[in-house]
């Protein structure tokens, strides 16, 4: 059985993201077109790639278009080519991105980008796979996949008459969705630990150590920038706090701000551990059942309350049996 090294570059403890790696792996390997939708950071282009990898396409092109930086007036030359003096400046014959992808996967990002102006010949494009460059007068027909993705809300985007609705429903047939990292029950520290070492294994130092302080803002931080932002950080602290011991003070002003935003005010040094110690469970089941009483019952709120995704807290009240 082929290895797919891109789907094994997706890492997780995540029972959620567990299952969608799984579809990505079954659907890998169809000449389904894909749609995958994720907050900026959740990584997929990595995704795309394990689609490609997985596929019986792995051999051929993988050919990536950025949607989001083709000019609205070379887009149609960009993708699809161009005759010799089909235009002022064409002196030759320029073959397209899709047909350089003839034979293996096109991969479209930040799809919610493209100028309305290219949707239907990109439609024409799925439903047949025609194409035709500018200044060619027939249709030619090109053998290829196509996976898109997007940050952006396209069935919204459709209904405001922003993105053409039949391309979005051609689209969203097998969809696959990238879960924010802060819906990834227990992924964020586990992960953050996990670049941290490889970090400080590349550039041959000691890895840093956080405080209790500065790991428990880790773990509260929504990472809005979610597995991309994680990296970075991880990368920062090796690079200029190898070996030492990283508090709050040292951690980026965005993950500090935040934290005194959820608290009303500046950092407060918290919970002060009795000299007896205490049962952490008992804690933690009590502050679950506290929640639910000032909430009357309602997770969400709830959750909000403890500063824990709505996943994270439902997996807590089903480890401590809380109706």
């Amino acid at each position: 059985m082929n290895q797919n090294p891109y789907l094994e570059a997706i890492y997780t403890r995540s029972p959620r993201f567990e299952s969608t790696l799984r579809s990505i792996s079954l659907v890998a390997g169809t000449e389904a077109t894909v749609l995958i939708t994720g907050e900026t950071g959740t990584g997929k282009e990595l995704a795309a790639r394990a689609i490609h990898e997985g596929s019986p396409r792995r051999c051929g092109p993988m050919v990536t278009v950025n949607c989001a930086t083709i000019p609205e007036e070379l887009a149609e030359s960009t993708l699809f080519g161009h005759r010799r003096g089909a235009f002022t400046g064409a002196l030759q014959d320029q073959q397209g991105l899709v047909d350089q992808a003839h034979g293996g996967t096109l991969f479209l990002d930040e799809l919610g980008e493209l100028p309305l102006s290219m949707q239907a010949k990109l439609l024409r494009l799925l439903e047949n796979g025609e194409t035709r460059a500018v200044g060619e007068t027939g249709t030619r027909r090109v053998d290829l996949r196509v996976v898109a993705a997007t940050h952006r809300d396209l069935e919204a985007m459709a209904v405001e008459g922003r993105f053409r609705a039949d391309l979005y429903y051609r689209l969203s047939g097998v969809p696959i969705e990238l879960l924010p990292l802060r819906d990834r029950q227990g992924d964020a520290e586990w992960l953050f630990r996990y670049f941290l070492e490889e970090n400080a294994r590349k550039q041959g130092v000691v890895e840093p150590r956080l405080t209790a302080r500065a790991l428990g803002i880790l773990r509260r931080y929504r990472w809005p920038g979610n597995v991309r932002e994680l990296c970075q950080l991880a990368e920062r602290l090796v690079i200029f706090h190898a070996g030492s011991v990283v508090d709050v003070e040292a951690l980026p002003p965005p993950m500090r701000s935040a934290e005194q935003s959820q608290r009303g005010g500046p950092i407060a040094p918290g919970f002060v551990l009795p000299e007896g110690g205490v049962d952490l469970e008992a804690v933690e089941s009590d502050l679950l059942r506290q929640a639910l009483v000032q909430t009357g019952g309602n997770k969400s709120r709830a959750a909000r309350l403890l500063n824990l995704s709505r996943d994270t807290f439902l997996y807590r009240l089903k480890k401590f049996a809380i109706e």
